[in-house]
């Protein structure tokens, strides 16, 4: 490796579609009796977060919708969902991309607040080094649809990882490179030396734009 990493977040950024709301709909069509339960859940955390002052953000990305679902279940259904559809949506500069970084022989991270085995299945199948994604160090058994416990790269959350990451490998972040497509990643992209906005959207693109970043449009 050239001691240069390079962190991408996912949805659209790599991807130009929503990964966890494109494996709950799949999920919820194999399983239909889970819709009034996971709308259920996911309402009662969504209240449960905004009661102990989290922000909207955050209090709508709880994983309530998942509850009694088992982690083996995402895996697989998170492979096929890969296979069959997601790989057609990741946009063709994208992929560009990707190889043009392992050209250089950077290391390639995929940063996302996505559910991890929807993240690990496309980290597999762009070729990616390292995934962080959201969940808990051991995946067995049932989810609660609780992130008690797990590791969530979102928003800030995701410069911690970004920094110990890098520290692991012995990469400085001013070397490397940090993709992303909304506000809520810029945390990220601005310990990196090199920040790119894809498909920024209006305050992240006013961003770019004052601090002379690079900007792409990705889409399929």
């Amino acid at each position: 490796m050239s001691g240069v990493t390079a962190y991408f977040d996912l949805d659209g950024t790599l991807l130009d579609a929503s990964s966890e709301k494109s494996l709950t709909a799949l999920l919820s069509k194999r399983r239909p009796w889970r819709i009034p339960l996971g709308l259920t859940m996911w309402t009662a955390g969504f209240l449960g977060n905004i009661f102990r002052g989290r922000s909207i953000y955050d209090s709508a990305r709880n994983r309530g919708h998942f509850c009694l679902c088992s982690w083996d279940v995402l895996q697989k259904l998170s492979k096929e969902l890969v296979e069959n559809k997601l790989s057609q949506r990741i946009p063709s500069e994208a992929a560009d991309r990707l190889q043009w970084h392992k050209k250089q022989g950077h290391r390639l991270v995929l940063i996302t607040a996505t559910i991890m085995p929807m993240a690990q299945a496309m980290a597999d199948y762009l070729g990616i080094d390292t995934v962080y994604g959201c969940g808990p160090e051991n995946m067995n058994g049932i989810m609660t649809g609780s992130e008690k416990g797990w590791s969530v790269p979102r928003r800030k959350g995701k410069v911690p990882v970004v920094k110990a990451d890098a520290a692991s490998v012995g990469h400085d972040l001013g070397n490397c490179w940090g993709y992303g497509n909304t506000h809520a990643d810029s945390f990220f992209m601005s310990v990196t030396g090199n920040p790119v906005a894809v498909n920024p959207g209006r305050r992240l693109k006013s961003m770019a734009e004052k601090n002379d970043w690079l900007q792409f449009e990705w889409r399929v």
